[in-house]
């Protein structure tokens, strides 16, 4: 009798380990400053496409997203853009750069003109990622 008492509350105990372990992970996971995890992202991005092309120093990229290319119309930098692919923007370095996650390249290149220090894609043509240091400067 003794042994299923024993048995019983071990699996008591680590059914009570488990779920306390499984609540705090995603306590954890909730808790975590939206901001820090686009920041994050961005960096991973930045990883990834500094692999293929040697970036700017000293700047954090502006970054979004294409997310309808049909409304990009004729724009010759957009020409070979897919929905999902990313534009990194490099306002003092003047650079934009188009890159496919996907397969991992650089679609295009193209310098940036920047008028009194505004860019501004129109929002149904290109999502922009929300990060305090790439869109304080719009």
């Amino acid at each position: 009798m003794k042994s299923a008492t024993s048995t019983i509350i071990g699996i008591l105990t680590l059914t009570t380990v488990v779920a306390g372990g499984a609540a705090a992970y995603f306590y954890n996971q909730l808790n975590q400053d939206p901001q820090a995890q686009v920041q994050e992202e961005i960096e991973k991005l930045v990883a990834q496409v500094g692999e293929l092309l040697v970036l700017p120093e000293g700047e954090q990229p502006t970054v979004a997203t294409v997310s309808d290319v049909n409304l990009l119309g004729e724009q010759p930098f957009f020409a070979n853009a897919k929905n999902g692919d990313r534009v990194l923007i490099y306002t003092s370095a003047k650079k934009a750069i188009l890159y496919d996650p996907v397969a991992n390249k650089i679609v295009e290149i193209a310098p940036i003109n920047i008028g009194e220090g505004e860019i501004n894609p129109p929002e149904s043509e290109v999502t922009p990622e929300s990060t305090p240091e790439s869109f304080e400067e719009q």
